[in-house]
This record gives structure tokens, C-alpha cells and sequence, in this order.
């Protein structure tokens, strides 16, 4: 498999400013030819590095409500953390999720009728959330840099960097990274054994 460069990095800098932009545009920029380009952001999307092309929508001007910034605990007698998370992810007042490291949630939302403590009785279950943070917010900016990024694609099995060495297959429609043959043999090898065991 050949490493990622700094023509890919790039693009992918090109494409994150606005990724409607024409692979014509793209390849003027970094001197190569539009096939090029095409070709590489295949590439990129084959190794999982792009996973989908999104709109970004100013909500701001779409919906009213608070914007608040929310910190919530989920206690370990309620539902999991994932749970709690996915149920957040379907209200439409939520536009962001974070899980901390501590296991907390961290949620961008513009609450309506600033009424916080409602509209999460409304939202969640009871027992989801022990504590909750209420911060206001008085604005958000997003600014997607690539900048110092290294490409670090991580092998499915182990888990270590792939470079240069690695290899790539392609199971059941999926595109898998590995560092070396011996953890893509073993990673086939255990896929065999779980859809067998599956029948």
C-alpha cells in the first residue's frame, strides 16, 4: 500500500474548506491533473480516511432556541453511556456529542424556550443523567485544519500504525487496513471463523 503524502493532506485541506469544489480546482491547486485527483480521493475514501461528503448548515439561521453547552453525567445504575448518546443524537435541538474520557457527555444544543431542565425530563429518561453543567454560549466557531496532522492509518487486527509495508483487502464489501500479511491472514482467519460461527 502506498503512504498517504502531503499531496493527499492537500486535498483533503481543499475539500474540508468546501467539499463541492471541482477536481479541476483541486488539481490546479496541488499540480496534478483532475483523473489525478479523482483517483487520490477514491483512494482516500477506500482507506477510510473520507468517510462522507456533508453539508454544513448554519442552524443558527435555521432554528431558534439557547445555545447552551451541556455536561452530563450518566450515572452507572442508569442506561450506558451509548444509549444516552444516541438518544441525544435524534433530538433535533442537539447538533453536537462528545463523550469525555471520564465518560461524560458534552452536548452543543439550542435549547427552546431556554427551559434546560424540562426540555432534558422531555429528552431523556429520568435515570440518564445524574449531574448536569449549564454553560451559555455566546458563540461557536469551526475551523477544520489539517495542519501538523501525521496520516496514521491503524491496522484492523493490532491496532499499530500501517506504512509503506502494509497491505489492504477488501472483505465482504468492507476495505480493512493491516501492518503486515501475518495480522491480515489472522484477521481473515477470525472473520472466517465468526461468519461460520454465525451460520
Amino acid at each position: 500500500m502506498r503512504e498517504l503524502d502531503e499531496t493527499d493532506l492537500e486535498i483533503l485541506q481543499l475539500l474540508m474548506a468546501d467539499a463541492r469544489r471541482p477536481y479541476s480546482d483541486i488539481a490546479d491547486v496541488v499540480g496534478l491533473s483532475a483523473p489525478a485527483v479523482s483517483d487520490r480521493v477514491t483512494r482516500l475514501q477506500e482507506a477510510g480516511v473520507i468517510s462522507r461528503f456533508t453539508l454544513d448548515v448554519d442552524r443558527s439561521q435555521l432554528r431558534s432556541g439557547v445555545p447552551v453547552l451541556l455536561t452530563l453525567e450518566v450515572p452507572p445504575t442508569g442506561p450506558d453511556v451509548p444509549s444516552v448518546r444516541e438518544q441525544l443524537l435524534e433530538e433535533g435541538a442537539v447538533e453536537h456529542v462528545f463523550t469525555t474520557a471520564e465518560a461524560d457527555l458534552v452536548v452543543f444544543a439550542r435549547v427552546p424556550d431556554t427551559d434546560v431542565a424540562g426540555w432534558l425530563a422531555d429528552t431523556l429518561d429520568e435515570d440518564a443523567v445524574g449531574d448536569v453543567g449549564v454553560t451559555l454560549v455566546a458563540g461557536a466557531d469551526w475551523s477544520p485544519d489539517l495542519g501538523g496532522a501525521e496520516f496514521a492509518l491503524s491496522c484492523a487486527l493490532c491496532g499499530n500504525t500501517v506504512d509503506s509495508e502494509g497491505t489492504a483487502t477488501r472483505i465482504d464489501g468492507e476495505l480493512y487496513q493491516f501492518c503486515c500479511p501475518s495480522c491480515e491472514a489472522q484477521f481473515e482467519q477470525r472473520y472466517e471463523q465468526l461468519r461460520q460461527g454465525a451460520d
